[in-house]
Formats: structure tokens, C-alpha cells, sequence
């Protein structure tokens, strides 16, 4: 793999902080974010030569030339452009992908964006599983009617019963993210609530009740990328990509590994590995919480934990403000945002805290950020690890 550790530098970072935007179509929102990241470098539309972009799935306004239509609307011509989509991690393998663009000269400025508004969007989400089509493959889970919730919810029934994780501890994921919530004022949900709390709302799919799920909202984000000898002049302190990794697995649910081990134990290694840290050396990680399930596959997977220990590592407070491994400290996707694809988001609060402009709960003096997500049910993962 080629060593891109240190050789660019997010420079520019911005958050929509709209969670309801009525009528507002998805491309006017990711104007918006890629003008304020633009800002906060310190630089304009006319320096940016390279567009990456999904915006093909549902709520998020495009077509099949998604990044081409984005990059009509706004009005640019990049020379560079990349339009992967491997579900909700896939604007961290954009990063990824932009610096190796960036560092061997296809492109100097970068611009990574997303936006969806699925709270009012008028187009009907598919009423099947989105990731599977029933003809193929898929003809052999459709008959069974997978829904994205449910699946998430075999994962976290398996996971109980191989490592008797318990719904406590599944709850107790989502206090902890309220928590850091309610000091973000962006945050679509900031009421604390309780362990009981949490098993006192209604169950969705077994063993997910309402609070074990993601918010549903509009919004996106945007960042800016450049080399490292460019970053130097520029507004704002420059947070270097130091290690990137990602992986795809599968999108079929009947090849779930029997161990639940996902891509992210791909993914993560290969980020550390360039980045040349080991866990210890994270002050701060903003890890995808779709589902409560979620942040725990990913502990286990990128080695912060062992397997089947989550619900023990969680339970224990390490993911708090103070805790090993604070992380999702802008409420995350339980309680601050999620328009559908939420890996840009883990991006903007890494650079945040790297930053120290966290917009409520900061870690103090952070020097190294872990930022993961992944795509799908776990079909696809990518990690990037930030330094300052």
C-alpha cells in the first residue's frame, strides 16, 4: 500500500448545522457545507480541482453521474473526481483516495461532500432491502423481507447470544452519546435519558427498541483536503491524514461471519499500521453509530477491546468524556445527526476536537483522532486516523 501518512492535510471542515430543511433540496445543502469548509480554509470555489461525492441513493438528490450533476449545480470542472459508494463510510475512503490524488499531483485541492434530506424527500425509500435486488443473488433473502433494521437487529441478537451482551449494555451505548449530545446545540436530540429509559422505548426489531436507533434527519458536510507544504499557509491548523485503511466484505446477510467479525478488522490494522500508533495513542474517536449494535462491532474489530467484550468495555465508561476512549462527542449519529450516510460527520468532529473547536464536549489537548464507519450492514468499512 502506498505510504500517504502525513503528506496531506484537511484544512477546511463544516457542518450543516440544519437537522430539518423543508423543500431545501440536497445539493443546496452540500453548496452550503462546501462553502463554509472553503472558508474555514481560507480559500474559494476557484481552487478546487477535485469533486468526490455519493449522492445517487435515496434522499440525497442524485442521479447515476451524481458527482457530475453536484458539480454542474455548484459550478466547477474539477480535473479530479470520485464518486465510490460503499455506503456510509465512503466519504472517509474518499479522504483516503484524495490524498493519494493529491500527493502524487492528479489534483491540489479537494473538496469531499455529502447532504441528504430524507425527512422530507418525496421519493419513496425501496420497500425492500436496499443493498440486495431481487433478481440474482438476492432472490434468496428477499422472500424473507429484510429490512435494514431488522438485519442490524440479527446482528445484535447474535452478538448476545455468542457473548451474552445484554440490552444494558446495548442502552448504555445511547447514554453516552445523549451525554456528550447535550452540550452540542446542533444536536437533534439533547433531553438526557437513562439506561431505563432506553428499555422503556418501543421495540423496533428485536432486540432494538427506538433508542437503540439512529436519529433520522437532514443535513451534511463538507471538507477540504491539500498537500502538506500548501496546508502550512492556510487559515486554520492544518490535521493531517496519518493512516487510512478500508475493506468490503459482503452485502448478502447469509454470509455474516458466524463470529460477526466485520471489514473494520481489515480496515482498522491497515490505518494503524500506516499511521504508525497504537491504540493507546488515540485520545478521541468518532466511530458510526447507526445502531447501538454498531460502535460495539467496531470496538471489538479495531482492536480496542476483544471479541465479544464491548458490552463490558462500554459498561465500564470508556467512552466518555474522561473515559480510554472518548468518542462521538458531538452526540454522534444516536442523537446529533444522521441524513442517511453519516461517515462525513466522523470526519468534521475528528478535526474538531484536533482542533479543540469541538461544539460541546472537547477532549482536552488531542493530538491523535480515529475516525470509522462503515457501509451497509456491515458490507464495507474504512478508518482514517488524524493528527495535529
Amino acid at each position: 500500500m502506498m505510504d500517504l501518512s502525513g503528506k496531506t492535510a484537511i484544512v477546511g471542515a463544516f457542518e450543516s448545522p440544519r437537522r430539518d430543511a423543508p423543500r431545501v433540496h440536497p445539493f443546496a445543502l452540500q453548496m452550503d457545507c462546501i462553502l463554509g469548509a472553503l472558508d474555514d480554509a481560507g480559500l474559494a470555489l476557484d481552487d478546487v480541482d477535485g469533486l468526490c461525492a455519493a449522492s445517487g441513493d435515496w434522499a440525497e438528490g442524485g442521479g447515476t453521474m451524481d458527482v457530475v450533476e453536484l458539480a454542474e449545480y455548484i459550478g466547477i470542472a474539477p480535473t479530479y473526481v470520485n464518486s465510490t459508494d460503499i455506503g456510509g463510510c465512503s466519504y472517509i475512503l474518499q479522504a483516503g483516495q484524495a490524498a493519494a490524488a493529491i500527493a502524487t499531483g492528479l489534483a491540489e485541492v479537494v473538496v469531499i461532500s455529502y447532504a441528504a434530506c430524507p425527512r422530507w424527500w418525496p421519493l419513496n425509500t425501496p420497500s425492500f432491502d436496499p443493498f440486495v435486488f431481487p433478481a440474482g443473488p438476492g432472490q434468496y433473502e428477499i422472500p424473507y423481507a429484510p429490512t435494514l433494521i431488522s438485519t442490524y437487529g440479527l446482528f445484535a441478537r447474535r452478538h448476545m447470544d455468542l457473548y451474552g451482551t445484554t440490552p444494558e449494555q446495548l442502552a448504555q451505548v445511547a447514554v453516552t452519546f445523549r451525554n456528550h449530545a447535550m452540550q452540542n446545540p446542533d444536536a437533534r436530540l439533547r433531553k438526557p435519558i437513562t439506561v431505563d429509559d432506553v428499555l422503556a422505548s418501543p421495540m423496533i426489531a428485536s432486540p432494538l427498541r427506538r433508542l437503540d436507533c439512529c436519529v433520522v434527519t437532514d443535513g451534511g458536510g463538507a471538507v477540504v483536503m491539500t498537500s502538506r507544504e500548501r496546508a502550512r499557509d492556510l487559515k486554520k491548523k492544518p490535521v493531517y491524514l496519518a493512516g487510512y485503511g478500508a475493506a468490503v466484505s459482503r452485502t448478502q446477510n447469509s454470509q455474516i461471519p458466524d463470529d460477526l467479525k466485520t471489514p473494520a478488522a481489515l480496515s482498522g490494522p491497515r490505518a494503524f499500521a500506516m499511521a504508525g500508533v497504537t491504540h493507546d495513542d488515540i485520545d478521541v474517536a468518532q466511530i458510526y453509530d447507526a445502531f447501538t449494535i454498531t460502535p460495539m462491532l467496531a470496538l471489538e474489530d479495531l482492536g480496542f477491546c476483544g471479541r465479544g467484550e464491548s458490552g463490558a468495555f462500554v459498561a465500564d465508561g470508556n467512552l466518555t468524556l474522561g473515559g480510554r476512549l472518548p468518542a462521538n462527542t458531538d452526540g454522534g449519529g444516536l442523537s446529533s445527526n444522521h441524513p442517511g450516510k453519516r461517515g462525513i460527520f466522523t470526519l468534521i468532529e475528528s478535526v474538531r476536537q484536533l482542533r479543540g473547536e469541538g461544539p460541546g464536549v472537547q477532549v482536552p489537548d488531542a493530538k491523535v483522532a480515529l475516525a470509522h464507519g462503515l457501509g451497509g450492514t456491515f458490507c464495507s468499512a474504512a478508518t482514517a486516523i488524524l493528527t495535529v
